[in-house]
């Protein structure tokens, strides 16, 4: 089976299991047995694990860390949301600047965030709003900024924009998986150009799409339930190819491979069986298919996160992470273009204003939220799970943009975001912004700063590199990126 996803008039062909590289002619022979034996198993699936599995272990036998149980949780709110109407709020202001929600108290003193999220807003304790995110030169998708914390990642703008590799993809090649037997870096994704991807780092880095994997409802652009489901599919093979004709070729497969270790001094043939193994095991239905079908998941459960698409799919971040999985990024968003958090106030559907755009999907968002944070807290899961919620950029001081009453417009200036869980510091908020909201007074936190945060909670080091296709090296953390000290 073979995929391809276009991002800005770019194709991107993905093959599966691709390192067997099945179509490659070997020794003398036009086309051998075992040429044909690896063309069928080649097509199985979307996954490149037994390279992935070789690497790991090659590393490991150099003393290279152990991939530990860390993990993190993104929830990207595509479209922008409004720091000042969510987490940033500015009630002694005008109307036309403070917008038309109330601030409630948290059980944080003197703190205060959007009447609309009462259930944050009473367990604040466990987390920490970042009030001044340096976002300049974010903008709508193909957005790759925030998730990449690279302000080069502006594929309208810059042809290689969308090269530099995702946080979760750098973290996928030097942390891995917590478990062999899970792909490292999953996203559940509106649409392609909402996530960031392995980029340099090569496709095998690219996120596995949960989408796919795992049956979900599906919404229409103005988040209504059509009463289908879709996905749950990759983990079944072709009709023609049983799981049983799978391993039976895979024996095959061993038969001649054990044939040439007679040659082999080094044991590498015999560890590629084990790699093949593993990756055919996730396949047909292992820990990976597990973990992805939530009719695995008790009753009480489901329905305390609840059916919404959202919630599902931040039901499954949790047992992927559970499972091994070390980056989980939920696009929650409707809408596949600009997202669904993108509150203009045009007066259409499916962007609406801050009331009737905004105002509907911060309930949904708030029990999300807490919910997940929550359950991961009672399953002692918390302390290895960073949870960050954020878009990419705020929204503009004064409202009633494209002609409507509390529409507001894109502001690449500052942004808002929501940090819990990783064993971090929490209870707090790190920085300010000025009494409009429209500019940072204190503290900016830069892409850096967010990128090396997660770095150290992954103990990726801080000053590692990758190189482009011209040789050329990057840092993993740009602008002289700094862990935040207020959280460690």
């Amino acid at each position: 089976m073979a995929r391809t996803r276009r991002c800005d008039g770019v194709s991107h062909g993905e093959h599966a299991f691709a390192n067997y590289h099945g179509t490659t002619r070997e020794g003398l022979s036009v086309c051998n047995r075992r040429s044909m034996l690896k063309a069928g198993v080649a097509g199985i699936a979307g996954l490149t694990l037994p390279d992935l599995l070789r690497q790991r272990a090659e590393a490991s036998a150099l003393g290279a860390r152990a991939p530990g149980g860390k993990s993190v949780i993104l929830l990207w709110m595509a479209g922008g949301p409004s720091h000042i109407d969510i987490w940033d709020m500015k009630p002694t202001r005008p109307l036309v600047n403070r917008g038309p929600f109330t601030p409630i108290s948290t059980a944080v003193p003197g703190v205060s965030i959007c009447e609309h999220l009462p259930k944050q807003a009473a367990m604040l304790d466990k987390f920490t709003l970042i009030r001044s995110v340096d976002c300049r030169k974010s903008s709508h998708q193909p957005n790759q900024v925030m998730q990449t914390a690279n302000r080069m990642a502006t594929p309208r703008t810059n042809p290689l924009g969308d090269k530099y590799p995702a946080i979760a993809s750098i973290v996928a090649r030097e942390h891995g998986a917590n478990h062999a037997a899970v792909p490292p870096y999953v996203a559940f994704m509106r649409h392609p150009t909402h996530v960031a991807w392995g980029g340099y780092l090569g496709k095998k880095y690219d996120p596995f799409s949960g989408n796919e994997a795992a049956k979900l409802p599906v919404y229409d652009v103005v988040g209504k339930d059509s009463g289908r489901t879709s996905g749950g599919n990759l983990f079944e093979p072709a009709k023609s190819l049983s799981p049983g004709r799978i391993s039976s070729r895979l024996g095959l497969l061993a038969s001649i491979d054990r044939m040439q270790s007679n040659l082999d001094l080094d044991g590498s043939m015999e560890a590629l069986g084990v790699y093949q193994q593993q990756a055919v095991e996730m396949l047909l239905g292992g820990r990976a298919r597990a973990a992805f079908d939530l009719e695995r998941e008790p009753a009480a459960m489901r329905e305390k996160y609840g059916s919404h698409l959202w919630c599902q799919q931040a039901l499954l971040a949790r047992r992927l992470v559970e499972a091994g999985t070390a980056f989980v990024t939920i696009d929650l968003s409707y809408h596949p273009s600009s997202g669904t958090w993108d509150n203009h106030g045009d007066n259409i559907p499916p962007y609406g204003g801050i009331s009737r755009g905004l105002g509907p999907i911060l309930p949904l968002f708030d029990h999300l939220l807490t919910t997940l944070v929550s359950d991961l807290d009672q399953r002692g899961m918390l302390d290895d799970t960073l949870v960050i919620a954020m878009g990419e950029f705020g929204r503009s001081p004064t409202m009633g943009t494209q002609g409507s009453t509390d529409g507001r417009n894109h502001w690449p200036v500052v942004m808002s975001m929501a940090l819990a869980g990783g064993g971090l510091r929490h209870g707090q908020v790190i920085g300010a912004t000025e009494k409009d909201g429209g500019s940072i007074k204190n503290r900016p936190v830069t892409p850096g700063d967010l990128a090396a945060t997660i770095y150290s909670h992954f103990g990726v080091s801080l000053h590692g590199m990758y190189t482009d296709s011209r040789g050329r090296p990057h840092p993993f953390v740009e602008e002289n990126g700094k862990p935040l000290a207020e959280l460690f």
